[in-house]
């Protein structure tokens, strides 16, 4: 999509409807790097995962390093194919995203340490099938246990307290991805780990599986504009996850970060094309507190409930 002008009367910092576009690429450029972003990113990911097999990298230092080169990748593509200008993050809005990025990772890891303490001695770490099996049914393992979580995080009130975190921020953006209750990561990385665990899946599927998973994760969040096509119906992407975070709950929808499928087998798939939130965020501010505070957002499940619905974004 080409840029183009704001509304009128509309405010080019805070307006936060899918109207504003801007890049210093021509337009050549941009239509050849919306086609190429998502398939280098796929292929990166692909690239990363078979040399650390081959050659026995150490997958705790590789998965690391390989998020913090897509997360990279994905704020240059938001400045060169930006979706939404006004969704940039600022210099403090940055700052609290890091402090937020940090607490989502120590809770990924205290829910990985959890679980592998729990099923360890039910886990072989080797491959039951060949690795070439065993990955497309880690994915759809795994998928599907985050996917029922996440909705679950919509449906229930108790568990919108912590979710509801993350959906607080009036724009989408890779930044704001780590925006999130460190009980929210630990419960749905928890049962996506466990779920993993339990069948017994090896090591290296698991591995592969989550650097796929961590692409995706930061990719649909990303603001950049780009166009998927009929892989949609497949894979999740930013078109669906914007949707996601639309404050209009009968669109919303798009549970799965990585894979589209359940959204179409249990109904909650809602994109077609064109299709575009008003606005991103919760429909009433005051349920929970400013991203920006931070501990009082950690407080916030232990506060009294304010009158809401489960899941109203």
């Amino acid at each position: 999509m080409e840029s183009c002008e704001p509304l009128p009367g509309g405010d080019p910092q805070n307006d936060s409807g899918p109207v504003q576009r801007e890049s210093s690429l021509v337009p050549s450029a941009r239509a050849v790097l919306r086609v190429l972003a998502y398939p280098f990113l796929l292929v990166a990911a692909v690239s990363v995962a078979a040399a650390a097999l081959s050659l026995d990298w150490d997958p705790e230092r590789v998965s690391p390093l390989f998020l913090v080169g897509t997360i990279a990748y994905l704020t240059v593509l938001e400045r060169l194919i930006p979706y939404q200008r006004a969704w940039h993050p600022s210099p403090s809005e940055w700052r609290s995203y890091g402090v937020y990025f940090l607490l989502t990772m120590a809770a990924s890891a205290l829910a990985q340490y959890a679980v592998t303490a729990v099923v360890s001695a039910a886990t072989p770490g080797e491959q039951m099938f060949n690795l070439w099996a065993e990955i497309p049914a880690a994915l759809l393992t795994g998928s599907l246990a985050s996917y029922l979580v996440h909705r679950l995080g919509h449906a229930n009130p108790i568990l919108w307290r912590l979710h509801g975190v993350h959906h607080v921020p009036q724009k989408v953006n890779v930044g704001n991805n780590g925006v999130n209750h460190v009980l929210d990561i630990v419960l749905a990385q928890g049962v996506v780990q466990l779920s993993l665990g339990l069948v017994g899946f090896s090591h290296d599927s698991v591995f592969v599986v989550g650097i796929f998973v961590a692409a995706q994760g930061y990719f649909v969040h990303a603001n950049i504009d780009v166009r998927m096509g009929r892989l949609n119906h497949v894979l999740a992407s930013p078109e669906q996850h914007r949707l996601h975070h639309s404050t209009d709950l009968s669109e919303a929808g798009h549970y799965g970060s990585d894979l589209s499928i359940w959204d179409h087998l249990f109904d909650s798939y809602t994109w077609r094309s064109g299709r575009e939130p008003i606005a991103v965020g919760i429909g009433d501010p005051e349920l929970f507190p400013p991203t920006g505070e931070i501990a009082t957002t950690l407080l916030h499940p232990w506060r009294r409930a304010k009158r809401a619905g489960p899941g109203s974004a």
